[in-house]
């Protein structure tokens, strides 16, 4: 005999029944109920984690978190948190929704909090003879995990240059320009940064040559991809491009949109790791610093190229990036809050078109890595774009815009990328970059978001 518990819903009631047919003769009865917890169990004998469901809110919301004691308080039509949010299978979970922590537990990091997890339990002297065969294709599922989930930190712009080489003079060793933000950084599979700026034993306070001890930031905060399509890394000519390279290389950071020929400058990066896979492409169209020949520089954009390169990709089924060197929004003018270059539009060029444009074309997710200050961000189409990061590393302390960037927390599982957590930053006029704070960040987001194309 089969007795089914009132704590089963009517979607699992309706998949047991087709298991449970009359058909089946069990020898020792069952009874099969259910429960929610909001932390994940370690289940015993006959229990199965049926389903993982997540709070979600709109992709343009500023809220990040939302507060319960118990798993029905979420799933109550009037949830008196103050967090608008529905809650929806993890299978659902995708970018155009914004995934909330619970109780400041955030599951894309934790996998063991931040979700309340569905638990079905088969309670029988015979479950591992008579139960287990037939419900275990149907119960025993797989979800996101550690070992399944990439993670990846995309960053704005990094030129340890100018006024950094002056500090570094005064304080000797790099990391303390990234000691405030390594920890958080580092936590990621994957980290990215554009950096304009090559290493040079002739940087001085007056170039934007970066001093070989600069390194050590970078290496600092864990990064994994550097990007190399800014307008500067010439600065200090080809013989530090070149070096600045095999630099990258001996420590095992790969490099994307930048070589030491145009055809190493335009091979795409394949990233093949945890079961994803990605195709980052990155271009320079902007004032200068590409390479069209054999001399190194940034990776020209040109459109027959950009659109094999993409369709390529899809081909593959890969998820795919764009990043892009656009022409910069210029708002420097000020000492106070300037927000000019919030909206992406410079005067240069049609930003919101081209951005979008490389969306129609099929990539996945477009990012402008050459705004000195934080830039809007809208779904499009198929797609994201991110149209301008900031700065992660630079010396400009005195106009409020070049201080803040936006690191883009992406979770990819499945070639599909669940979810972008935007984690605002800011340097102070030691120059050392941290997490901006919560109630900061939250006005900083709204006022991008209230600019969106």
């Amino acid at each position: 005999m089969v007795y089914y518990d009132e704590s089963l819903s009517s979607d699992e009631l309706s998949v047991l029944k087709t298991i449970f047919t009359e058909e089946v003769d069990l020898d020792k009865d069952v009874t099969i109920s259910a429960y929610e917890t909001l932390e994940k169990p370690e289940p015993v004998e006959g229990e199965y984690i049926y389903n993982i469901y997540v709070p979600v809110t709109d992709f343009y919301s500023t809220d990040s978190n939302i507060d319960a004691d118990s798993p029905e308080l979420l799933f109550a039509d009037a949830y008196e948190g103050g967090v608008a949010h529905d809650m929806i299978p993890v299978d659902e979970l995708d970018f155009t929704k914004k995934l909330l922590g619970i109780n400041s537990s955030y599951y894309l990091d934790e996998f063991d909090k931040g979700a309340v997890f569905r638990v079905v339990k088969f309670d029988s002297e015979k479950f591992d003879e008579e139960i287990k065969p037939l419900v275990d294709t149907s119960f025993n599922k797989e979800y996101p995990e550690k070992d399944t989930v990439l993670t990846m930190a995309q960053t704005g712009v990094t030129a340890l240059s100018r006024g950094m080489n002056r500090k570094l003079a005064q304080v000797g060793d790099a990391r303390y320009f990234s000691e405030k933000i390594a920890g958080f950084l580092s936590g990621f599979d994957l980290t990215h940064t554009s950096n304009e700026s090559s290493f040079t034993n002739y940087a001085t306070s007056e170039n934007i040559c970066s001093d070989p001890r600069f390194i050590d930031a970078l290496t600092d905060i864990g990064l994994d991809i550097v990007e190399l399509t800014g307008n500067h890394n010439e600065d200090c000519g080809d013989d530090a491009a070149r070096e600045s390279i095999d630099i990258y290389n001996e420590k095992g950071i790969r490099t994307v949109g930048g070589g030491k020929t145009a055809e190493e400058a335009a091979a795409a990066l394949d990233i093949d790791e945890k079961g994803n896979n990605i195709t980052f492409l990155a271009y320079n169209l902007s004032t200068g610093g590409a390479t069209l020949d054999a001399t190194p520089g940034a990776n020209q954009y040109v459109e027959e190229n950009a659109v094999s390169e993409i369709n390529a990709a899809k081909e593959r089924g890969d998820f795919v990036i764009v990043d892009i060197q656009y022409y910069e929004c210029s708002a420097y003018a000020s000492e106070y809050e300037d927000p000019t270059c919030d909206a992406a539009n410079s005067a240069a060029g049609d930003q919101v078109g081209f951005f979008r444009h490389l969306i129609d074309l099929g990539a996945n997710m477009v990012v402008g890595t050459s705004a000195h200050q934080p830039q809007t961000f809208e779904l499009y189409g198929d797609g994201v774009i991110y149209y301008g990061l900031g700065n992660l590393f630079f010396d400009q302390i005195w106009w409020p815009g070049t201080t803040r960037s936006l690191v883009l927390a992406n979770y990819f599982y499945k070639d599909k990328l669940l979810q972008t957590k935007i984690v605002p930053t800011v340097y102070d006029a030691n120059m050392q970059t941290k997490l901006l704070d919560e109630e900061t960040s939250k006005w900083f987001l709204q006022r991008l978001i209230n600019v969106r194309p």
